[in-house]
C-alpha cells in the first residue's frame, strides 16, 4: 500500500482533522504505514537554548507530525479531485502508477 503513494506526490487528507487539506508529501515511512504531508497534522517541538546549533536561542517549532497512509488520497490535478491509485503494466514491461475509479480510470501519474 505504501508504493502507491511517494515523497514528492500531492495529496488530500481524506479524514481526521484535517480532512479536504491538500499537501505535498515531505516523507515516506513505509514500515510504519506513514506519511508526513506539508501543512498537515502540525505539532509543537519545543527547544532549549544551545539544544541546537540552528536555533541558540531556543524556542517553539512547528513541524509536521506523521500521518497514517490510510488518511491520504492521491490528488490528481488532471482529474480535478482524489482518485485511487493502482499499478499496470507499461509498454517496456515495468510497473506504472495509474489513476483507478469510472471517472479517471487508466491516467497515468508517473
Amino acid at each position: 500500500m505504501s508504493a502507491k503513494i511517494k515523497k514528492g506526490d500531492l495529496v488530500e487528507v481524506i479524514s481526521g482533522k484535517d480532512k479536504g487539506t491538500k499537501g505535498k508529501v515531505l516523507a515516506v515511512f513505509p514500515d510504519e504505514d506513514r506519511v508526513t504531508v506539508e501543512g498537515v497534522n502540525i505539532q509543537k517541538r519545543h527547544l532549549k537554548a544551545g539544544a541546537r546549533q540552528s536555533y541558540p536561542q531556543g524556542g517553539i517549532l512547528d513541524r509536521p507530525g506523521k500521518i497514517h497512509i490510510s488518511n491520504v488520497r492521491f490528488y490528481s490535478e488532471q482529474a480535478g479531485r482524489s482518485v485511487r491509485v493502482g499499478f499496470d503494466e507499461s509498454a517496456d514491461g515495468g510497473k506504472v502508477r495509474v489513476a483507478r475509479g469510472k471517472k479517471a480510470a487508466g491516467t497515468r501519474l508517473d
